[in-house]
């Protein structure tokens, strides 16, 4: 079984590479969280995670999911394993990661961070990645999983990359806390004239913060859930969601087209 959580497509493409070369279900954390998260291993199973970086930490959703993940049979034997994706370095989000899983009976056997296109436009020096940049990005990330894969299928304990970068305490424990900050939905807006009320942003937020849908403008509920993860943002064709005067003049991005 692998476990995701996904915005703007980057870890779901990731998640899928996995799920095709294993055949190992796929499940998406936030929906899991409606449910008791307890599971039952076939024997012999691999359990994997995915998700982005958010703040060179795990995402808000991810460490919920983990605090509440229980299985029904032992977990000695299975083959565990993270698959995590980054716009630039990833810090201490392993580390963070693997203390959550001891409480749940887990270690992780074999890493890999892939660095894949920009999304997060929240501060004012940070915008998508080039056209050229996005292309890149893609090709190495393909590359990278290509060359991890292998230690998956095969139970291999094999890290791959994992682009820790240079200050890793530094940007966790520092400026991850003050990204932790800007979690929040509040200066999400729309722009009524640029609004033609298709209800996308409501149907890609992954948490569900979003009243709306076809035929009315978004609002969000603020009711401390959202991850300031931009879905809404980089799927609405119009580019009439903005974040505060952040996003003035930036750019979109997401992965590939979601099948509504």
């Amino acid at each position: 079984m692998i476990f995701y959580f996904s915005a703007t497509g980057n870890t779901r493409w990731a998640a899928k590479q996995l799920h095709e070369a294993t055949g190992d279900e796929l499940f998406f954390i936030s929906d899991q969280l409606s449910t008791p998260c307890r599971y039952k291993l076939r024997p012999g199973e691999r359990i994997g995670f995915c998700f982005p970086v958010h703040g060179w930490r795990p995402p808000r959703v991810v460490r919920e999911f983990i605090a509440r993940l229980r299985f029904d049979s032992p977990t000695v034997g299975h083959f565990t394993f993270s698959v995590i994706t980054a716009g630039d370095t990833t810090g201490e989000t392993f580390p963070i990661f693997e203390r959550d899983l001891k409480d749940c009976g887990l270690a992780l056997q074999a890493r890999c961070a892939l660095l894949m296109p920009e999304s997060y436009v929240g501060l004012p020096f940070m915008d998508v990645d080039k056209v050229e940049r996005e292309k890149q990005k893609k090709a190495k990330a393909q590359e990278d999983l290509k060359g991890f894969l292998p230690n998956v299928v095969n139970r291999i304990p094999k890290d791959g990359p994992l682009y820790i970068g240079h200050w890793p305490r530094i940007n966790s424990r520092l400026l991850g806390a003050g990204f932790l900050r800007l979690v929040n939905d509040r200066k999400f807006h729309v722009v009524s004239q640029r609004c033609v009320k298709c209800g996308i942003c409501a149907d890609v937020c992954p948490q569900h913060d979003i009243q709306g849908g076809l035929g009315y403008e978004p609002t969000w509920k603020h009711d401390g859930s959202c991850l300031t993860c931009f879905a809404c943002y980089h799927h609405c064709p119009h580019h009439a969601i903005e974040f505060g005067n952040q996003t003035r003049r930036k750019g979109q991005y997401f992965y590939e087209k979601r099948n509504f």
